[in-house]
């Protein structure tokens, strides 16, 4: 686990900005699409602590620097760190000294489906700025939104079944999308369009790349408005509808299937993603343009 190309931890891969009572929070890695490796996960929720921390932020907004708001979990650039311990934001232990299906169930059950749980229940309104692609583990940071404003050539989708998966590790695709929607998007791993994520709800309203700045501002100033703790109360409402719904319970069963598979394709081919490399799916993905 030691042997991990080096690569620049002084760099960072999230900024941060205050503007107008606005919280911009922004993916830096435009060389690597906004592929989340470890320190990427860690840098936003601190950046999410800090606009909740700040009174005078009302709105947060997160986007992605460069071509694309986020092509997923990093699984090969050379900035991949899933082998380093972090300082733990939860209450799960480290996992870099673990071995066997302990390794990558506990950093997921921190980095992934507990971050995205703490993120979704941030008391401030969210909003999602996407252009490009927003792609597996991008649509996590996405769905954690409130609020989702995408250009008109955004795309989204999540083809991590042909990895043997079902669907990344903050499984909401029936919640995002009809039930039947949801297995379509997941069965063809196509990619969905902004358009079409807007006929099913699961995008807000639709821009451009050139208008997408001023119309996410502009909605985050209208939200803002609103008293803040109605705003949060109103929040705390819907998810907790949600979660009475079934989406918390069901997300822990899927969390469990989705390491069964990881475990599965360790003991058949080696490799806990079934071989699938940033580059291999990467290929399997340009097949369906």
């Amino acid at each position: 686990m030691s042997d991990k190309p080096e690569f620049n931890y002084d760099a960072p891969t999230v900024k941060y900005e205050v503007e107008e009572g606005i919280a911009y929070v922004t993916m830096a890695r435009p060389e690597y699409n906004n592929a989340q490796n470890g320190k990427m996960t860690y840098e936003l929720d601190a950046a999410f602590r800090k606009a909740v921390a700040d009174d005078d932020v009302k709105v947060i907004v997160l986007r992605g620097e460069g071509k694309h708001f986020s092509a997923g979990h990093d699984i090969g650039t050379p900035g991949r760190d899933v082998h380093l311990p972090q300082e733990r934001v939860t209450m799960w232990y480290d996992h870099s000294n673990k071995e066997g299906g302990e390794y990558l169930y506990v950093r997921e059950a921190e980095a992934y489906l507990g971050m995205c749980r703490r993120w979704r229940e941030i008391p401030k309104p969210t909003i999602a700025a996407v252009q490009g692609a927003c792609i597996a583990g991008g649509l996590m940071l996405a769905w954690v939104c409130d609020l989702i404003v995408a250009t008109d050539d955004a795309f989204f989708s999540d083809p991590v079944v042909r990895m043997g998966i079902p669907g990344v590790e903050y499984f909401a695709h029936p919640f995002e999308l009809h039930p039947r929607i949801a297995k379509e998007f997941l069965f063809t791993g196509e990619k969905m369009s902004a358009e079409r994520a807007y006929q099913m709800g699961m995008v807000n309203r639709i821009s451009t790349r050139e208008t997408l700045a001023d119309d996410v501002k502009a909605l985050a100033h209208k939200v803002g408005a609103m008293p803040r703790l109605g705003l949060a109360l109103t929040k705390q409402a819907i998810n907790h509808i949600e979660d009475l719904q079934g989406k918390r319970t069901g997300m822990d069963a899927v969390f469990a299937w989705h390491h069964f598979t990881h475990a599965h394709n360790d003991l058949v081919s080696g490799d806990k993603l079934g071989g699938y490399d940033a580059k291999a799916m990467a290929r399997e993905n340009k097949k369906e343009d």
